[in-house]
């Protein structure tokens, strides 16, 4: 299997309290495995609040849905060894 590598990083946000905000990463190959988005260390699931899919097979979306003061800080994703944060 090929070593996935991160193509295209996370960039820095700012949003208003209760909007929504959408964070890409670019990998290199589609259908990466062992992904993982979090929010100051913690790991992030897909649900009402946070919607991760991927577009294209190769971009990897976070949208942290009506954000608020407790969701500042650093974004994280990792695939494989490598990690982009923002």
């Amino acid at each position: 299997e090929p070593d996935v590598t991160i193509v295209s990083g996370l960039k820095d946000m700012v949003v208003f309290e209760g909007d929504d905000v959408t964070f890409r990463c670019q990998v290199s190959h589609e259908n990466a495995r062992d992904v993982e988005w979090k929010l100051q260390d913690v790991a992030l699931q897909n649900n009402e609040m946070n919607e991760i899919s991927v577009e294209k097979g190769k971009i990897h979306t976070l949208t942290l849905r009506k954000v608020t003061e407790q969701d500042i800080g650093t974004i994280a994703f990792r695939v494989g060894p490598h990690t982009s944060t923002a």
